[in-house]
């Protein structure tokens, strides 16, 4: 019996695809999974020194990665008409060099806001911090992702969406790439493909069980949001375009990483189709 690591984010999308195979209902062939679950950022630098097996990441930090993770088609959120929210006080203007609170440099939603606004003066937190940072005057203004942009305190105003700058930037369109999934080059091909087609399964069993499931993880404490609004995130970021990467989710990637690579993030231009697993082994495997 192999052990894997599997990190994910504590957030409730990725623990609601994740649990159907912590509660048994898919299970790794001659493998055990070990969960991990840390904050998208803690887990992008995580990622970026090699830690774990398999692990959550934000998109717009996989360029980084490629050569020694693939990337998985499968636990993918992406925003369509929604997404991270850059939130400030209320009756307040915002300067053009405003200090502003990100959820972390490799994130989807960091590079967005760098292309959109080169002159904010950026720091970095955990993003359940950001939110309070705002309130305390701590920041002019902040990035909420995850929960928070359904639940935050009133004394908060939208000051721009960042599926709006994704439009402008993208030319429309194209769903919004957030966060998906990695996972080690080093591991043996056969192994990587069975462990793709497990968490494949397991999006797709909890994504089909959601009635089922949902009370579950809300019974045991394990989701940060009440059931009403756990219903509300799920539907926008745990659905049936989670389970595997479609053709215009494949494009959208490619146009992150285009912009990415336009405005000087990443080295080299990347594809996202080039760096899958090369699922066509199993097919002769088979024969």
């Amino acid at each position: 019996m192999k052990n894997i690591s599997v990190a994910h984010s504590p957030d409730a999308d990725d623990i609601f695809m994740y649990y159907a195979i912590k509660f048994g209902w898919v299970t790794p062939k001659d493998t055990k999974f070990e969960n991990i679950a840390d904050d998208i950022e803690t887990l992008n630098q995580a990622t970026l020194k090699g830690e774990y097996d398999i692990c959550a990441i934000s998109f717009a930090l996989y360029p980084f990665v490629k050569d020694d993770y693939a990337l998985l088609k499968t636990a993918v959120s992406f925003g369509e008409g929604y997404g991270p929210k850059l939130i400030k006080k209320k009756d307040t203007k915002l300067k053009r060099n405003f200090k502003v609170a990100l959820s972390g440099e490799y994130t989807t939603n960091g590079l967005l806001f760098r292309i959109a606004y080169p002159e904010a003066r950026i720091t970095y937190m955990n993003f359940l911090d950001i939110e309070k940072a705002v309130l305390d005057g701590e920041v002019d203004a902040g990035v909420l992702i995850h929960e928070s942009i359904l639940t935050y305190d009133e004394q908060l105003e939208v000051e721009r969406e960042l599926w709006d700058i994704w439009v402008e930037l993208s030319g429309g369109d194209l769903p919004l790439p957030l966060g998906g999934m990695c996972l080690r080059r080093s591991i043996p091909l056969n192994s990587a493909i069975d462990y793709e087609n497990t968490l494949i399964k397991a999006v797709d069993v909890a994504n089909k069980n959601r009635k089922v499931l949902a009370p579950m993880l809300l019974e045991k404490g394990l989701i940060r949001v009440d059931a009403d609004t756990l219903d509300n995130y799920l539907d926008l970021y745990a659905n049936d375009n989670s389970v595997q990467l479609s053709e215009v989710q494949y494009k959208a990637l490619d146009k992150l990483y285009e912009l990415g690579y336009k405005h000087g993030f990443y080295e080299t231009l990347v594809k996202s189709e080039d760096y899958l697993i090369p699922t066509q082994y199993e097919e002769l495997r088979a024969k």
